[in-house]
């Protein structure tokens, strides 16, 4: 059985997360005056601002960071409550909510879900993509069970429960001058057109790193071409170096790092500053699993032990 949370609050925290009356609206297929509507009568009767709102949308005041948090705990202890009662029912059943960097989303939760669903066909899950900041956010507020990230979480309220290596790869197109090549350095892409994460991807970070360690940098007069494309999203990377000659970079995950996927090909980057590529399976600290989700963080564990590249 679900346990409906109260609209309120519903309406509240979609605010939030969209910053914006009209972009809660949207997700939750109502009307915007009903939402406005609803967040005035809420401060009234709090007697205080719960937003500062601008053309630019809306930010939680001190006072409405302080019902948000407690926004946030009613919403995970009701769908705990409810996946607990579900539990009752029989075998394993739940919602369990999963926050990914994208190229885990993309190579290893397909696989898992699937293979897990086999096993616990009442199980259902939900997937979403965001930084490594995101990630973190959605955890600590408990918007996510689990989340992935190749960026370690330095936070006193989260749990590491694994950590592994994972190559990181130069990314380009099957034929491509390069791709004969066994391994690869950054030096060796430099003469081709790049393509790059955004800067709040963990990605783009070791690229950075790995480039100023060399005394490099995108600005410098040592590389004759700024990035062709710019982008947050790893399909959009895979297709366009699919098409052309540049080169992306980007963690590798599935299976072999040289094996093709969709005509394009990962060669590995054998630059010492990417040997810090990592992957890190978190949980938020104290917080009791339900058996779905702690099922699904055993599994992640289990998969992800047996394809540790360190």
């Amino acid at each position: 059985m679900d346990i409906t949370p109260p609209r309120l609050y519903l309406y509240f925290d979609a605010v939030i997360r969209h910053g914006s009356i009209r972009g809660a609206a949207e997700a939750l297929r109502v009307a915007a005056s009903a939402v406005s509507r609803r967040i005035l009568d809420l401060e009234a009767e709090l007697g205080t601002a719960l937003f500062d709102r601008s053309q630019k949308g809306v930010q939680l005041t001190p006072a409405g960071e302080i019902f948000a948090a407690h926004v946030r705990r009613v919403l995970a202890d009701v769908r705990q409550t409810s996946e607990a009662l579900q539990e009752l029912q029989g075998p394993m059943r739940g919602h369990v909510i999963l926050a990914s960097a994208e190229s885990a989303a993309i190579e290893l939760l397909p696989g898992m879900m699937v293979q897990f669903q086999q096993q616990f066909p009442h199980v259902r899950f939900s997937v979403a993509v965001g930084t490594p900041a995101a990630l973190l956010a959605d955890l600590l507020d408990d918007r996510a069970d689990l989340i992935l990230t190749h960026e370690e979480p330095h936070h006193h309220d989260v749990a590491v429960l694994a950590e592994i290596g994972k190559s990181f790869c130069a990314m380009m197109r099957i034929g491509h001058p390069l791709a004969a090549h066994p391994v690869l350095s950054i030096h060796d892409c430099l003469g081709y057109p790049i393509v790059l994460a955004e800067a709040d991807l963990a990605a783009r970070a070791l690229v950075d790193t790995a480039l100023a360690d060399s005394e490099i940098t995108m600005g410098s007069a040592t590389i004759k071409t700024k990035p062709v494309l710019i982008t947050n999203m790893f399909e959009v990377m895979k297709h366009y170096v699919r098409l052309t000659d540049a080169v992306s970079f980007q963690f590798h995950l599935a299976g072999s790092a040289r094996a093709p996927l969709d005509g394009v090909i990962a060669i590995p980057l054998a630059d010492r500053q990417l040997a810090s590529a990592r992957l890190f399976l978190a949980a938020r600290r104290g917080r009791i699993l339900s058996s779905s989700a702690q099922a699904v963080a055993e599994a992640l564990q289990a998969g992800l032990s047996g394809t540790d590249q360190a």
